[in-house]
């Protein structure tokens, strides 16, 4: 497999964590749930776990949905969010 794209994602909040393991084929996320995230990668795509809150993935497609409400989750390290405001904010 040839990587077209190399990006790293940061994940942001209290607590939250990541691991890689088997050859960049599961990504284990703490995620300020009671138990752990579980994710089986697809074969496309590989992970590497920088530290525990930087996440490596090499692949050859580039889609990831943003979050703009709490600023919480996974972004690009070099990545800006602009906050939206909710709809109870006046």
């Amino acid at each position: 497999m040839e990587a077209k794209f190399f990006y790293f994602l940061k994940i942001v909040g209290v607590g939250y964590k990541a691991r890689a393991e088997a050859a960049g084929r599961l990504l284990f996320l703490k995620l300020g749930y009671s138990r752990k995230v579980e994710l089986i990668v697809p074969p496309v795509v590989r992970v590497l776990c920088v530290k525990n809150n930087v996440i490596c993935c090499t692949g050859i497609d580039k889609q990831r949905p943003p979050e703009v409400y709490k600023g919480k989750g996974m972004i690009y390290i070099d990545e800006v969010i602009k906050k939206k405001q909710g709809k109870n904010s006046k």
